[in-house]
């Protein structure tokens, strides 16, 4: 289950979740009852209610009756045909991910009708004024919050995007139907496209059959921004100002946006060989004109919004600048097409030529004449057209180049134009003034093509000339007159064409680009970044603001502007990330060929006194000769892209397994070398400023010692010097959570991160140095998961100043961010989270006797933990019997292998697959593993009581506590234990055993310290939640546990293998999470 569920079961009520599941549910059974038919249905509705009635049992208490049902409904399902095992699962999926849905439509129902909303703006501001807080502190508090949400592509979403789509379908339609204005017409029509979809939902393949690309995940995070985002970043900046306003009596400022968007898709490489350089430019290429596509709908729907003529002489001097713009184009055309030759003309000039045609035909003649040729290549007159030049290039529409136009005849058409020309002319123009654009008067520069004199030549190079400039253009303006030609336009309309004008233009610079076509725009032409876009908006704003037309103003122009401040030109920057090791390699193949010795072989000192002094240096380090192996040419092309691209479009450069200083300075040099050679290359500096460098410790060592590198890396001169001037005096550090708890476990991860936390802050501040912390937190508990609002006040104290990164992975994306409702809360929680852990920090531990306690705890827990996990040499064996782990990579959900090496061992596979598996068999060993033992361990001690005194005033320990007691709720002994006995050799079964008694005793220990006397007990909602989906979950279970043993007897059946994947999802959706 997702931490929005968890969030979802403060919020919902629980009578209208139910009639809604039931109402989906019937509209399921309707489509199941044609699709497969009565008898079938029965036979579903059989195991529904011996799942159902043995959970009642198993709460009841009578444990025997609910064994004996579990065991009749197994025997049952193990005697299915693969068909009916096949149909079984499939139609349990689909009850579960409708129940899914149900829930997160009944948070958006209670955040709709409710007038005041927990963890609101409007709340959290309240509370904080009434505590003390001056205005003018939340104020800038606010307006200065700097987060980021970075969407991740690990392979945690299970559902193929077209379900994920069908299933956002069924979400409106659920909102529809609790209109109260529906007539009974409207209720019925209501119902039959419900069923539509269900029944296309039916129908699809539920499975990917093709492993994703990068490319293909980057557009996944990209659909979620345009069918999600895109519409709720404005809604909640709304929120937030009128929250503002409310409390301190200043509304946000227009360009002020608290949260921004990053992205690891097509940057994330950290072990996956299919991010390439080329893949990384091709999604931020990708990015910018999605980007540039949405604000072209946008300046589209304002331009007939705006259609008033009032303006302040700053606007109408723009629009005067303009229309004197498009005058000169005007006139241009019209003398280019007044020189073309005529026919008798050119029958003149063909036969003064006579004499230089050649009597033999040059090589290449027998080409269509679109190959062309070198004009140096050629002894023959080339008859150039204009415009030809560009036809070729995907035809696109002639860039008009400007000429000189006098100002007569400027003026004439601006007062056509306006209408209203009796106000002051100001001298500023769109981007450059026009006097400027119109020296820029050029022929064109493509490249010049070989032309025969033949008749029949000429009137092909006429057409296409034509079909170019004439036909589309008065396509276009059918579709949408010039501005000259509409007397009376509004200014603002004349801005906003322009705008829409250059938009164009930017998005077609784009296209060529990501063809490998030559782009040669006047930079003028296009947009390169948000200022430049948000300078026109902003003088329309101003404008509409100071003629009165303030409500005119606050619309959809001030929605466009926070849009374009929030998502710049590009939506998400991208993150790029790579292993520590990788970078090492790649210094290796330079020191060799530069006679200097191994890099890698070095000691830290000698690593870091050769690092500062290139550092220092002006002249690239990697020889332009210099042949390398292809992983380290990879590595090296990586860093040029970076350098082409710059800071504008890409965010953060992330060092996976960073253990020391001089990992985060061999990734400054490599990125400072492949600047020197891109600026020497392009002759001018490279784009934006250089990237930050950010290590991420993961490991339970590499956190303990995070403190002392940042000291060390703050402690040389150079470094601190160039964090001040390019980064704003900031620092980026980055703790992983996953690798973490897969290396110590869930309780000491979390115990070995918080300190780790207060380590590099205390280092930060010595050196009088800002630190946002960047946390890589995964969906489920044992990744890092949790509901986000009790994750950030649990932080350490001092460690969230007004400044904060997190990721959202896989499955949590959708969730958290597929609808624009779900958006718009989980904003205002990342909000109101930050700026509580700012003004009121979470309390630190009461004494320093706690501290102790926890350092105990965590030390018997990690300790007890490595010696199941590593240390039992049955382990690995088990692990790969008990769960379907090994089948995980049948699904096709993620781009990357699912071991960053090939070992085999537990310590190399990923966190996902380790996490999935164990879900999957709802054993959830990763959460709780060592819990049981470090707790109880603490209370022999004799610290039973502090345990409990934790738990009431620390907020660290206490989140904690109530993540592992959330998961021990949905953990369920009995379906884990039919695995063991199905699955796992007997020799094994002991582990097994083993294991849950560890279960139980951790679950026991929980109560000890929460003071619950059972789980769940403070979230009495979620544990009906959960009831809810158990008499469908269960027999998936069953049905998973008889599959795997089927396919293990007969690998290559890719039926029985589908059959496996459809369980897979269906209790993904559940556990309402994967990995």
């Amino acid at each position: 289950m997702t931490d929005t569920t968890d969030d979802i079961a403060e919020e919902i009520s629980l009578q209208s979740f139910e009639d809604d599941c039931r109402f989906l549910g019937s509209l399921l059974n309707d489509v199941l009852h044609r699709e497969i038919g009565l008898q079938f249905m029965d036979r579903i509705e059989r195991y529904r209610i011996l799942a159902q009635s043995a959970c009642n049992m198993r709460m009841a208490g009578i444990e025997t009756t609910a064994q004996q049902l579990e065991e009749q409904l197994a025997s049952e399902i193990s005697k299915m045909s693969l068909d009916e095992a096949f149909t079984l699962a499939r139609a349990f999926s689909h009850y579960l991910n409708l129940m899914g849905i149900a829930e997160t439509h009944h948070s958006v129902r209670k955040g709709r009708d409710v007038p005041f909303l927990s963890k609101s703006c409007d709340d959290i501001f309240n509370k904080l004024i009434q505590s003390g807080v001056p205005p003018e502190q939340l104020y800038n508090s606010v307006c200065k919050q700097e987060v980021e949400i970075v969407l991740t592509a690990h392979p945690t979403q299970i559902n193929r995007r077209t379900l994920q789509y069908k299933h956002i379908r069924i979400a409106h339609l659920l909102e529809y139907n609790d209109r109260p204005d529906l007539t009974h017409e409207d209720r019925e029509m209501l119902i039959e496209d419900l069923v539509r979809e269900i029944a296309s939902l039916w129908q699809t393949d539920e499975l990917r059959r093709h492993k994703p690309t990068p490319v293909d995940e980057a557009r996944a995070g990209l659909h979620i921004v345009e069918q999600s985002l895109w519409k709720a970043v404005p809604h909640y900046l709304r929120r937030v100002s009128n929250a503002l306003k409310k409390h301190t009596g200043h509304p946000l400022p227009l360009t002020s946006t608290p949260i921004r968007f990053g992205s690891w898709m097509g940057g994330d490489r950290d072990g996956n060989p299919n991010v390439t350089a080329k893949v990384t430019r091709d999604v931020s290429l990708l990015s910018r004109w999605m980007a540039t596509d949405l604000y072209i709908r946008e300046v589209d729907s304002l331009r007939f919004e705006i259609s008033i003529n009032r303006c302040n002489d700053k606007l109408r001097g723009l629009a005067h600048d303009i229309l004197l713009e498009e005058s000169a184009s005007e006139d241009r055309n019209h003398e280019r097409w007044s020189q073309l030759p005529s026919r008798n003309q050119f029958k003149n000039y063909s036969s003064q030529q006579t004499s230089a045609l050649p009597t033999q035909l040059p090589d290449g003649a027998d080409f269509p004449p679109c190959t062309g040729c070198n004009p140096g290549e050629s002894k023959y007159p080339i008859l150039e057209f204009p415009g030809t030049d560009h036809i070729m290039q995907s035809r696109q529409d002639i860039q008009n180049s400007s000429t000189s136009v006098s100002s007569d005849q400027g003026s004439a058409h601006l007062h056509k134009g306006l209408g209203n020309g009796n106000a002051a002319i100001g001298s500023k123009s769109f981007g450059a003034s026009t006097s400027d654009k119109l020296a820029k008067s050029a022929s064109p520069t493509g490249p010049a093509r070989a032309t025969s004199f033949g008749s029949s030549h000429l009137a092909i190079q006429r057409k296409l000339f034509a079909e170019s400039q004439i036909g589309r253009s008065s396509f276009q303006k059918l579709l949408e007159p010039s501005l000259l030609e509409r007397p009376g336009i509004a200014p603002y309309r004349v801005v906003l064409g322009k705008i829409k004008q250059k938009l164009l233009k930017t998005r077609r610079r784009l296209e060529l680009l990501l063809e490998n076509l030559p782009c040669d725009q006047d930079p003028f032409d296009y947009y390169e970044t948000s200022d430049q876009l948000l300078e026109s908006l902003v003088i329309c704003y101003e404008s509409l603001q100071s003629c009165g037309s303030g409500v005119i103003a606050d619309g959809r122009l001030t929605d466009l502007i926070r849009r374009v401040s929030t998502f710049g030109m590009i939506l998400m920057k991208l993150d790029l990330r790579q292993e520590s090791c990788r970078h090492s390699e790649a210094l290796d193949a330079v020191t060799k060929y530069l006679d200097m010795g191994t890099y890698s072989e070095w000691d830290e000192e000698k690593k870091l006194e050769f690092l500062t002094r290139e550092l220092k240096g002006k002249r690239p380090l990697v020889p332009h000769s210099m042949e390398v192996a292809a992983d380290v040419k990879e590595v090296l092309d990586t860093f040029r892209v970076a350098a082409e691209l710059g800071s504008d479009s890409l965010g953060a450069y992330v060092i996976s397994m960073a253990s020391n200083a001089s990992d985060v300075l061999a990734v400054e040099l490599l990125q400072k070398d492949a600047r020197l050679s891109v600026s020497g290359e392009l002759g001018r500096p490279c784009p934006g400023g250089t990237l930050r460098v950010v290590p991420l410790f993961e490991t339970v060592n590499d956190l303990r010692g995070a403190g002392s590198v940042i000291r060390k890396l703050l402690s040389i001169d150079w470094y601190r010097e160039h964090i001040v001037r390019n980064h704003k005096g900031q620092q980026e550090v980055m703790v992983g959570y996953s690798d973490s708890g897969k290396d110590a476990g869930r309780f000491s991860a979390a115990w070995e991160l918080y300190k780790a936390q207060e380590d590099v802050v205390a280092a930060c501040n010595e050196y009088g140095i800002k630190v946002t912390l960047f946390h890589g937190r995964g969906g489920s508990i044992g990744r890092g998961g949790g509901p986000t609002y009790l994750a950030i006040q649990s932080q350490p104290p001092g460690s969230v100043m007004g400044a904060l990164r997190s990721t959202e992975q896989g499955e949590m994306v959708q969730a958290k961010f597929g609808l624009p409702q779900t958006a718009v809360r989980q904003l205002e929680i990342y909000t109101t989270a930050v700026l509580l852990a700012t003004l009121r920090p979470p309390l630190p531990p009461r004494e320093l006797k706690w501290r102790q306690v926890m350092d105990e705890i965590s030390k018997i827990s990690c300790h007890h933990y490595r010696s199941i996990i590593y240390e039992n040499p049955e382990f690995l064996s088990y692990f790969q019997e008990a769960t379907p782990q090994s089948e995980l990579g049948f699904l096709n959900i993620g781009s990357r292998p699912t071991r960053r090496k090939s070992n085999t061992g537990i310590g190399h596979l990923r966190a996902i697959p380790w996490v999935f598996a164990w879900t999957q068999t709802r054993f959830v060993l990763p959460a709780w593993l060592g819990v049981g033992a470090g707790l109880k361990g603490a209370c022999e001690k004799g610290y039973k009581e502090d345990l409990q005194a934790m738990y009431k005033e620390w907020p660290f320990f206490q989140s904690n506590v109530d993540l592992i007691e959330m998961v021990l709720g949905k953990a369920d002994i009995h379906i884990s234990k039919r695995y063991d006995d199905v699955l796992v050799s007997e020799a094994r079964r002991g582990l097994g055993e083993e294991l849950r008694a560890e279960l139980l005793n951790a679950e026991k220990y929980i109560l000890v310290a929460s003071g619950h006397e059972k789980l769940s007990e403070n979230n009495r909602r979620l544990r009906r939640l959960i009831e809810n989906r158990l008499p469908y979950l269960n027999p998936i279970n069953m049905l998973q546990v008889e599959i795997l043993r089927r396919l293990r007897s007969d690998e290559d059946n890719h039926k029985l293998r589908d059959a496996l994947l459809i369980t897979i999802n269906g209790i993904a959706a559940g556990m309402r999470n994967t990995g």
